[in-house]
């Protein structure tokens, strides 16, 4: 599952395209995913996380510890 948020658990939605006839095709609304490398001074080493750009403040408000102890919490792997 590429479009994906490790941190809030964002993924696509599902919905319909409705053309100026009103003919209905399906379409997803994938949300604004981004690969993003973190330092992570607690086991010395970057970990590269999948965030949604909300998700990416989340992390600069509350910093990378207490966003991957939240992504652990859910049973995420990083």
């Amino acid at each position: 599952m590429s479009a994906h948020c490790q941190l809030t658990g964002a993924k696509p939605g599902f919905g319909n395209s409705i053309s100026h006839s009103h003919r209905r095709t399906s379409r997803r609304f994938d949300p604004n995913v981004q690969r993003k490398r973190y330092w992570l001074p607690s086991e010395g080493r970057h970990v590269r996380l999948t965030l949604s750009a909300r998700a990416i403040r989340t992390v600069d408000t509350l910093g990378i510890e207490a966003a991957v102890a939240r992504i652990r919490a859910r049973g995420g792997k990083v």
